[in-house]
């Protein structure tokens, strides 16, 4: 339900009230992104003062990503029974009170938990205030426009990030922790005067308990076999049996769905082909990007010998490409759609990809790297708003928070599960015995960066199936399974 004081002027000029809803959600996009890429950055200094093993300082990410992507369908779920406002800002309280207790603790496993903490919060806010963005802005050019600015926002702050962690960590790794905090407390401050009110959804049909704990079950499972699948081996009984057992949960998840009054994810959904691509999209986007990345920190550090600041700097121009396209992105959509802008995107990483492929031991950073940066950096710009928008369109209010926990889920499994694959097949390729030489090491690189381009040209021919080439769909419709449903559908198209 859209508030009466957040509605735009009639000429389709925003409101201040309107721009200050849209900032406080940005703003916890912002941290979301910042906080996942400081600590990597970070990570030494922790385990030299804390005395943490690799294993243990493995946690400080792994446990982030565990409670975020192991949560995200039932936060999702959440914040349509329970209200996006409400499920928003205690989120978002919590959130910083655990980068709070991060910048103090003294101990290893409190910062671990703390992280964990952390992760959990983010799966409430994050898709409940994607979804507070699609029931305040009416589909079509306002929303396009607000969800382009909201996804830059994450852009900009994971590319930010990477440049605060090379500046913070030289005082203190206890203030890449403890940035987060104030900050989410002034966007808390700043959300309880401008976010819309959301009612709890009336009719629901009770709540789904038996889904919501397997639907959770199946994703920290899932998550964690594959954050410890390279550590255990993929092939180990454990990680087998581990695997099984996410079939089976996932199994008896849908079963359960199927016969909900009330489910945790309307499977109806998914038998949309366009809400599949966008899933799917998020998956291989998310998933190649996050293994480049890996990657190329690897070779910038490990191999050229650079600084955090120096790598950090190296990423920036394809941030700043990005943050440069926020208000641009909106008109574009307007104009060409979801599908012709992702599909190009896509394009433009694998090319971006390709082209790194080129690097070697003595590289020019201008006419070797830089290339890679702009056109991955084109290609976020351009992918990112746009399976956003595509995965949205089309949904009604009391399950925009559903969608959107989908969606945030396709990205937190997709970059867990890929990233895990390029690590499996750079270590598989790696030299034996630490004489290696830098050549050798580099060469077991670029297998991964192989891996790396064929997902995102996985992505790209995914994408490709759902062009259309007689006439242009002026929005995405899921499916229905009401005659209802059916008949209000129609009547929009």
């Amino acid at each position: 339900m859209t508030s009466p004081l957040t509605t735009p002027t009639s000429g389709g000029r925003w409101t201040p009230r309107l721009w200050g809803t849209l900032l406080v959600l940005c703003a916890a996009m912002f941290l979301d992104a910042l906080d996942v890429s400081m600590v990597g950055v970070a990570l030494p200094s922790i385990g030299a003062d804390l005395g943490l093993s690799t294993s243990a300082l493995q946690w400080i990410v792994s446990g982030y990503i565990l409670g975020y992507g192991g949560l995200l369908l039932l936060g999702g779920r959440t914040a349509d029974l329970l209200g996006r406002r409400q499920v928003f800002l205690v989120a978002l309280g919590v959130f910083a009170l655990a980068s709070l207790l991060g910048g103090l603790v003294d101990s290893g496993p409190l910062l671990i938990a703390s992280r964990f903490i952390k992760g959990l919060s983010a799966a409430f806010t994050a898709p409940a205030g994607l979804s507070i963005i699609t029931t305040t802005f009416p589909e079509g050019p306002l929303r396009n426009r607000a969800l382009a600015i909201y996804t830059t926002c994450a852009a900009t702050g994971f590319s930010m990030g990477l440049v605060l962690s090379g500046l913070l960590t030289e005082a203190s790794w206890r203030l890449t922790m403890l940035l987060p905090a104030p900050i989410a407390l002034i966007a808390l401050a700043a959300g309880l005067k401008l976010l819309p009110r959301s009612e709890r959804e009336k009719d629901h049909n009770g709540y789904d308990i038996p889904g919501a704990v397997l639907g959770t079950a199946s994703m920290l499972l899932l998550v964690f076999t594959v954050v410890q699948a390279p550590e255990t081996g993929w092939a180990s009984a454990r990680t087998l049996l581990s695997f099984l057992a996410v079939a089976v949960l996932l199994t008896a998840f849908v079963l359960v769905e199927r016969r909900s009054a009330g489910p945790l994810i309307r499977l109806g959904v998914l038998r949309s082909g366009t809400q599949i691509r966008a899933q799917l999209g998020a998956m291989t986007f998310f998933g190649s990007y996050v293994g480049f990345q890996f990657l190329a920190t690897l070779y910038m550090q490990s191999l050229l010998g650079w600084s955090a600041l120096h790598t950090a700097l190296a990423f920036l121009p394809a941030g700043a490409l990005v943050a440069a396209s926020s208000t641009k992105v909106g008109a574009i959509v307007d104009r060409f759609g979801t599908q012709r802008l992702i599909a190009a995107g896509f394009a433009l990483m694998v090319v971006g990809y390709a082209l790194f492929l080129r690097v070697d031991l003595d590289p020019v950073y201008a006419a070797v790297i830089l290339p890679s940066m702009l056109l991955i950096g084109a290609a976020c710009a351009l992918v990112f708003p746009s399976l956003n928008i595509q995965a949205t369109n089309g949904v009604d209010d009391h399950e925009q928070g559903m969608v959107s926990g989908l969606l945030n889920t396709s990205v937190q499994v997709g970059g867990a599960i890929f990233l895990a694959v390029v690590t499996a097949v750079v270590t598989a390729n790696s030299p034996e015995g630490e004489g290696a030489s830098a050549r050798a090491v580099l060469d077991s690189y670029r297998p991964g960066l192989v891996v790396v381009t064929l997902i995102a040209l996985a992505g790209l021919l995914i994408t490709l199936t759902g062009l259309r080439t007689r006439r242009k769909r002026p929005s995405v419709v899921v499916a229905v399974s009401t005659p209802k449903e059916a008949e209000r559908v129609a009547v929009r198209d």
